[in-house]
């Protein structure tokens, strides 16, 4: 008997993906007219191949990346897309460019980049593409009614987002059994944020939100998280031997209610002596000399005559007033 002995030799089945490299990035402009009259207008058009992958597919993404001119994407602002343009409007150009860093009318320059792969160590990138713009200020303000102004959201303070990002700032001056306030979208009551507890605010909440003392508070409410926090103002003060506070104790101005966040003001009681405005109870930033002429690191500013005085800080201009009562 013949045993015939068979053998067979199994090929092995490989997988393989083969995913597009990052294609090349156009832009229907590089100059970027930034008015906040045409927010709603389309700013530019972004156009560019969606990375794909064949063989084995696996998911992969295509990710457009922002950032300021020469920080090699660092900070960066990315964007996932699916279609082969991008096509954002004025104003969310300016936001995102503020966000970055950019500051208000002054021109700047943001690279844009195609990022394209399916996982961290595969990754490709694009061309460069170099954009100009001059974004404007896109204030948006919430209000802050309480007791410490007879909770009138007409008259209430406001807190300020310069770059319309959701989270509002500003200062409130908080008097001796007047520490509680809400929050309103608008200068009445149809929308109230209330405490939820926790550090969080709520629409549906009935508790009021309550500072811990009766002084000038810097209020942040971040209408992304619902989130508001109350601490010491990193804003402009006073400090001197004229002050109510002497040269060891700051005291702090507010953010003038006229719809700018560069204007402080302060009416209190001067002695004589001398004074200075410093931002953030810090002498790395401190303004001086004459008061039509502010100048960092200037000279003491005398108080000849004791009084009631209304100051108020242009802090754009570099200059400020003193009004006695």
């Amino acid at each position: 008997m013949a045993i015939s002995l068979w053998s067979c030799k199994k090929d092995e089945t490989q997988t393989v993906s083969n995913i597009t490299p990052a294609g090349t990035l156009t832009a229907s402009t590089t100059n970027l007219s930034l008015i906040q009259a045409n927010a709603a207008l389309p700013a530019l058009t972004l156009s560019y191949p969606i990375a794909t992958s064949t063989g084995y597919v696996v998911p992969v993404t295509t990710t457009l990346q922002f950032g300021l001119k020469g920080q090699n994407f660092n900070p960066v602002r990315e964007i996932v897309v699916t279609d082969k343009s991008y096509i954002p409007k004025i104003s969310e150009v300016n936001t995102m460019i503020l966000a970055l860093g950019a500051k208000v009318n002054e021109a700047t320059q943001i690279e844009v980049r195609l990022k394209s792969g399916a996982a961290a160590n595969d990754l490709t990138y694009s061309n460069i593409i170099t954009l100009n713009a001059t974004p404007y200020l896109a204030s948006a303000w919430v209000y802050a009614p309480g007791a410490y102004q007879g909770w009138n959201p007409s008259t209430a303070d406001s807190l300020i987002s310069a770059t319309s990002n959701g989270i509002y700032t500003g200062m409130i001056a908080f008097t001796p059994g007047n520490l509680e306030f809400k929050v309103t979208p608008a200068k009445k009551w149809d929308v109230a944020y209330g405490d939820a507890g926790g550090g969080k605010i709520s629409t549906g909440a009935g508790d009021n939100l309550k500072s811990t003392d009766a002084v000038v508070k810097q209020v942040t409410v971040d209408l992304n998280t619902g989130t508001y926090t109350i601490g010491v103002p990193k804003e402009w003060s006073i400090i001197g031997d004229a002050t109510v506070g002497g040269w060891g104790n700051d005291t702090d101005m507010k953010v003038t209610n006229d719809g700018k966040a560069n204007f402080y003001t302060i009416k209190t009681t001067l002695t004589t002596g001398a004074f200075k405005f410093r931002f953030a109870h810090d002498w790395g930033t401190n303004l001086g000399g004459s008061l039509s002429t502010l100048t960092n690191g200037g000279d003491n500013i005398a108080v000849t005559t004791a009084g009631t005085y209304t100051i108020t800080l242009d802090v754009a201009a570099k200059k400020a007033t003193m009004v006695k009562n």
